[in-house]
């Protein structure tokens, strides 16, 4: 039972997590625009993610658009890009393994111990996938803050970190810990149900018997 436990825990903690780095993936505010100077005052507020970046006006309208060409992206955008597209395949990818290895299905039931190796190998899957969105943001929050702080970077152009990054840290720690969780759950291989063989009980040797007992 308390290896069930463990592995409906991980998968549950693996599924949301999952969740959190689609969401990630696709929201538009990786980062959004700051202003240092209290003397500027502006009416737009710039968003921009991996897909898009948007502007908001102080009326509530929000207009969105799509990048137009992917190689004059920045490299840190199209790293943080894949890494995140990876991500959530191979968390997909350890979500349907793990299914087919706990022990809540009839996948595989007739050995438990293949079963439970199955559970493991999704576990991994799930634990480099959420490597590679923690690495994504870890990164592209690098390249945010060193960028905020230089003094080179104008005003108008520093940025601060965005909902989405917060969103991708808290999906690979929720995929990470799911991923450990189902690799903890190990099936060990099952006992023999024979009953251990008794030694035979030696008597001390009370050495030879005399001759008078039998008179």
């Amino acid at each position: 039972m308390a290896n069930l436990g463990f592995q409906l825990l991980g998968f549950t903690l693996a599924l949301f997590g999952w969740l959190g780095v689609i969401a990630s993936t696709a929201m538009p505010e990786w980062k959004r625009s700051a202003y240092g100077s209290g003397s500027i005052i502006t009416a737009i507020s710039i968003y921009e993610g991996l897909w898009m970046s948007c502007a908001s006006q102080s009326t509530g309208q929000i207009q969105c658009k799509v990048y137009d060409s992917l190689l004059n992206l920045d490299g840190s955008l199209q790293a943080a890009r894949a890494l995140m597209v990876v991500s959530a395949l191979l968390c997909f990818i350890g979500i349907c393994v793990a299914i087919v290895g706990m022990k809540c299905t009839r996948m595989m039931s007739d050995n438990e111990v293949t079963k439970g190796r199955v559970a493991i190998i999704g576990g991994v899957v799930l634990i480099v996938g959420g490597l590679a969105c923690l690495i994504a943001v870890s990164f592209y929050t690098h390249r945010i803050i060193q960028a905020f702080y230089d003094l080179y970077t104008p005003v108008q152009a520093r940025y601060e970190i965005g909902s989405a990054v917060f969103v991708g840290f808290a999906g690979s720690c929720l995929v990470l810990l799911g991923g450990s969780f189902l690799c903890c759950s190990c099936t060990s291989k099952p006992q023999s149900s024979k009953p251990p063989r008794s030694r035979p009980v030696t008597q001390p040797n009370s050495g030879p018997r005399s001759n008078r007992e039998f008179v």
